[in-house]
């Protein structure tokens, strides 16, 4: 039943308008649900990337799709909810062309037959405003060729009480050349039947305020009132950002002015749980005194915490006369988290809404196709591939096969099965072989529990589940690795359940995020013109430890005791909210809602490893380096760089406008492993070097008995730049300890003159060459390596690249995003002591680390013909 309000007051409503992967059938269904408990009376239905939305108008819905798509409807009318259908035809059609009008025609025809629909709306938004010629022999102007089909169809309809017109100028910022002399509009205004609504969407596209003045305007040029279509939590036009604030900047006074009122919403839908919940609050308080009904309340919105929020002055009822109802954001705003709280809490799963009983360790049921239930509830295996996903990233299938997929990976792309001696991504070392191993999966079967044994089969591809010495049998979880007999392997990996009981935050179970850390995510991803308080400390921090570097800076002048102090406090402060957003980062990976997980898991994710640089590079300001203000970014209104918070922390280093050093896809597994990012310091030099020696010493002694020196390995790949300059050295940690570091030089030339003079001799000295001095290839690499002269490198190169960088880092870090940070860290040191290209040497065998660089902007630039490895030289500009 339409509303009979519609053409008196604003009818707040939600649509599903954005341009994204469309939201499924059961998600607009708990929708249905959310709008009919706040209030909200109407949904519009337009997703852009429906293709029989706009791409293919023209085409009806088939029986399968009509079978879909006729339960929402119905859905919708069980709620009181009004189904405004909703087609985008204005790409191609030809407006004077009978049959494409005869086609348009069919497909309402359809919608009314078949679905029962009674709302429409017929959108001319985002298309370009030229005519074929056709139609500039049929029409004098693009608005009446737009017009003349919209009456038409209106008339065809039968003149439905809501039928909806957007127009190509849909805002003031649009406006050719400007709202009140806009041709176009004008021609909309004075053509368009009455019982036509124009949608218009404020001054511009993305309003941040909307004034009863604006609207006034607008409504003087239309000769109607419009409704309003909100943009302002839509999100499809960054893909880093998304929008858990409140509704606000909309004076309830609009009510009296509008049609009515559309929030097209995030395109992640737990995303907007917020904005449709605070948008309910909107409409009910926004009601002129004494229009107030009952049925706008829902049952939750009757406590003393409604009153007490929203001073709803003096009513025996809520059915009764309000006198006076103020609206209030932020007040609304906890009324609203009160509620997502409890949602949160709830485990349910995305897409197939399975919860899993017994996973354990943050484990979630993926359905890679639509599953069918079994009278328990629980998914009928058989008809669908389940994917079984543990934190650590291990992956089981339904032929029981266990894998831990590398994070440098892809789960579409299954890597070529690895020979002996071929290399891991980032390291070098040889892939290693695990011990026989079973993996138990619980599984629910209703009253009890019963497990399913897998063993690993040899011929499995992809990384092992290496299981380090001793860690089975329970002993201490120290990082240094046990003996092994001689030949045998190093144990690298560690496996997400060898680290339960140990401390590790990565084993820990689900639970609900607390309040502290939804107010944390909400302050981080408010709105898209203002951020909440917690960012915006977080970038005032930010910008003054950028402006103040100076008192801690190395070619600065001594700063005052009481600046430098300042400076250190507020660094100390940034560091700590830093690390409350990495634990957030894990907290989000553990909460209890899968779904909420998954639709918000890429956002957490990017500001994570931004704020990982941010932070690496803040305590390297504090190091009293030489780092120059000036390269450190540029101001900017918050909202003017795209990315959001993770944006303009971008823009704040010196590395800002590489944004191919910032933009990634999330990984398919998350984890909720706690990593940072800090300078080196010389207490890291043990734990390095012996990294160092298990990356590059495959086994724990040769086969003739003889061991390199334990320094050798180390003093090869880091021992120089740790002596000649630490200050371009950063390491990678977790919650256990050293897991790898970037380390480089400036000036590649001065740093060889320097190791030649001083370094090389001292080594020489240390380790000496001779009959069996080292029988291990690497070994004997590196000695040759101290003992030979090395060519410089060629002009060419250098001119352009003039620093070079190292990566070491264990296998066990499946995240490569933390990786990525960890060189980004080290490129934005770089280049704030100016730097403006590094290159780096891989060699040509090493797949997975050419693919690492390559992604990072790195292209190759030539082989090393004088060295004597064959590598490969890759190189970027900074």
């Amino acid at each position: 039943m339409i509303s009979p309000c519609w053409l008196q007051y604003t009818v707040c409503v939600c649509l599903a308008g954005f341009y994204g992967r469309p939201w499924s059938m059961e998600q607009r269904k708990v929708l249905f649900q959310w709008m009919q408990r706040w209030g909200l009376n109407t949904y519009l239905y337009g997703p852009k990337d429906d293709l029989k939305h706009r791409l293919l108008w023209r085409e009806v819905y088939s029986p399968e799709e009509a079978a879909q798509l006729r339960p929402l409807v119905e859905e919708a009318a069980s709620r009181d909810l009004q189904f405004v259908y909703a087609l985008s035809p204005g790409q191609d059609i030809v407006f004077s062309s009978p049959c494409d009008v005869g086609l348009l025609k069919r497909k309402l025809k359809q919608v009314v037959a078949d679905f029962g629909c009674k709302a429409f709306a017929i959108l001319f938004d985002d298309i370009d405003h030229s005519l074929c010629q056709a139609d500039k022999e049929a029409f004098s102007s693009f608005a009446h060729a737009q017009v003349s089909v919209a009456n038409e169809i209106f008339r065809f309809l039968g003149e439905p009480p809501i039928f909806l017109f957007c127009p190509t100028e849909y805002c003031n910022s649009l406006c050719s050349p400007s709202l009140a002399k806009s041709p176009y509009l004008n021609t909309v205004g004075e053509d368009l039947l009455p019982g036509i609504t124009v949608i218009w969407t404020g001054n511009k596209v993305i309003s941040r305020e909307l004034s009863v003045a604006s609207v006034m305007e607008v409504q003087a040029v239309l000769q109607r009132p419009p409704l309003v279509w909100d943009n302002l939590h839509a999100n499809d036009y960054d893909s880093r950002r998304v929008f858990l604030g409140p509704f606000k900047g909309r004076p309830p006074g609009l009510r009296a002015h509008l049609r009515g009122l559309l929030l097209n919403p995030n395109c992640e839908f737990e995303a907007n749980y917020i904005s449709l919940h605070t948008l309910g609050t909107w409409h009910r308080l926004s009601a002129k005194p004494g229009q107030v009904q009952e049925h706008v309340f829902s049952d939750s919105c009757k406590d003393s915490m409604f009153v007490d929020i929203f001073n709803t002055v003096q009513s025996s009822d809520f059915g009764g006369e309000v006198q006076q109802v103020t609206y209030c954001p932020e007040e609304a705003l906890l009324l609203a988290l009160k509620d997502w709280m409890q949602e949160m809490s709830k485990p349910l799963q995305p897409a197939c809404s399975v919860p899993l009983e017994g996973a354990g360790g943050g484990g979630s049921l993926v359905c890679t196709r639509p599953s069918h239930s079994s009278a328990e509830g629980m998914t009928t295996t058989g008809l669908f591939d389940i994917l079984f996903l543990t934190p650590a990233g291990v992956l089981l299938t339904k032929d029981s096969r266990p894998t831990v997929v590398p994070a440098w990976g892809s789960a579409q792309h299954e890597e070529p099965e690895a020979e002996s001696g071929s290399s891991s991504p980032l390291t070098g070392v040889r892939r290693l072989s695990a011990p026989s191993a079973e993996v138990k999966i619980p599984k629910d079967k209703g009253q009890g529990e019963q497990e399913l044994v897998v063993a690993p089969r040899s011929e499995d591809r992809g990384l092992r589940l290496n299981v380090p010495h001793g860690e089975m049998e329970g002993e201490e979880g120290e990082r240094e690795v046990q003996d092994t007999p001689a030949g045998k392997e190093l144990p690298l990996v560690r496996t997400q359940s060898q680290e339960k009981g140990k401390g590790g935050g990565a084993a820990v179970g689900r639970a609900p995020l607390s309040e502290e850390e939804v107010k944390l995510l909400v302050g981080l991803y408010y709105l898209p013109h203002e951020h909440g308080p917690p960012a915006q400390r977080l970038l005032q921090d930010l910008a003054w430890l950028k402006a103040h570097s100076h008192c801690v800076s190395a070619n600065g002048k001594k700063g005052e005791p009481q600046k430098v102090e300042e400076w250190r406090l507020r660094a100390g402060r940034f560091q700590q909210d830093c690390d409350r957003i990495a634990r957030l980062h894990g907290s989000v990976v553990n909460c209890t809602n899968r779904a909420v997980l998954y639709d918000l898991y890429p956002y957490v994710w990017d500001l994570r490893n931004t704020v990982l640089v941010t932070k690496a590079f803040v305590s390297w300001l504090g190091c009293r380096t030489n780092a120059s203000v000036d390269l450190l970014g540029v101001e900017s209104e918050p909202w003017v760089f795209k990315g959001g918070l993770s944006g303009e922390f971008q823009m704040l280093l010196p590395t800002g406008t590489n944004n191919d050093l910032f933009s990634h896809p999330p990984p398919l597994f998350p984890s909720s492993r706690l990593y940072n990012i800090r300078p080196y310091q010389t207490k890291d030099k043990v734990e390095l070097y012996r990294i160092c020696r298990q990356l590059h010493l495959k086994t724990q002694s040769s086969p003739d008995g003889h061991q390199p020196h334990p320094d050798l390995m180390g003093d090869r790949w880091l021992g120089a730049c740790f002596a000649l300059c630490p200050e371009y050295s950063f390491v990678l940690e977790d919650e256990r300890g050293l897991c790898g570091c970037a380390l480089g030089a400036l000036d590649i030339r001065a740093f060889l003159k320097r190791s030649e003079a001083t370094w090389l001799p001292t080594m020489r000295e240390k380790h000496p060459r001779g009959p069996g001095a080292a029988s291990h290839p690497a070994a004997q690499e590196a000695l040759q390596y101290f003992h030979s002269e090395h060519p410089d490198y060629p002009d060419s190169l250098l001119y352009h690249f003039p620093s070079v960088l190292r990566l070491e880092a264990l296998p066990e870090v499946l995240d490569t995003s933390v990786t990525r940070s960890l060189v980004t860290s080290l490129l934005s040191a770089l280049k704030a002591n100016g730097s403006q290209g590094v290159f780096c040497e891989v060699l040509p065998t090493d797949r997975s680390r050419l693919e690492f660089f390559t992604k990072l902007g790195f292209l190759e630039i030539f082989r090393c013909e004088a060295v004597t490895r064959e590598e490969v030289v890759l190189g970027r500009l900074l």
